[in-house]
């Protein structure tokens, strides 16, 4: 099923621009995993293009953000942008599973992502970095990026390190649980003929 209960693609275009960043996303949640992307930040284009690979959702983004400043408002304003583009695109979730988790490898990295689209944000981040960056993106940002998608998202979103040591395997471990928890959160079931939420709502 590739649109939503409505019949409306579940697709969003979102742009977002600041004094700070010029942001321009298109996100389709039913697409094959391709992504076009460039945010200036080559291991951060790097992550975007595991995590629609993995997601089997397809991205375009541009980003053009003050990086003679540092990363920090062109990863936190991406994240913003992709949660606002996830939320639209949900449409009015019904028939979707709601929850999704994974526990995914990445050679000596372990990491657990678990999803709830509940429309409540809640975010908790485990993850302990060896390394202050890995290529020009601070690995600081790793957290504050998936706090910008709970939070514009509506999602309880739990990431947590099970195993690991390696910078890179972990950020990349991060961004693919990520997807593959998203991908079956919002993956739809027959059985749900509406919201998957005793109040009627979500």
């Amino acid at each position: 099923m590739n649109e939503n209960k409505t019949g409306a693609p579940r697709r969003a275009t979102v742009e977002r621009n600041t004094a700070e960043t010029q942001i321009n996303l298109q996100f389709n949640l039913d697409g094959t995993g391709n992504s076009q992307i460039d945010t200036g930040i080559g291991f951060f284009d790097h992550m975007l293009g595991g995590f629609a690979k993995h997601g089997l959702f397809d991205l375009n983004l541009i980003v053009k953000g003050d990086l003679l400043v540092d990363s920090h408002h062109t990863i936190e304003d991406t994240g913003i942008a992709l949660g606002i583009a996830i939320r639209k695109s949900m449409g009015d979730k019904k028939g979707l599973k709601r929850y999704g988790s994974c526990i995914l490898p990445m050679d000596d990295a372990l990491i657990l992502c678990a999803v709830d689209l509940c429309g409540r944000p809640y975010f908790d981040f485990n993850v302990n970095f060896s390394t202050e960056k890995v290529g020009y993106m601070d690995t600081e940002m790793v957290r504050e990026f998936f706090y910008a998608i709970s939070y514009t998202a509506g999602m309880n979103l739990h990431i947590r390190q099970l195993a690991g040591i390696n910078s890179h395997h972990l950020t990349e471990a991060v961004f693919k649980a990520f997807a593959k928890a998203l991908d079956t959160a919002t993956s739809y079931d027959e059985r749900i003929t509406d919201v998957l939420s005793t109040k009627g709502t979500l």
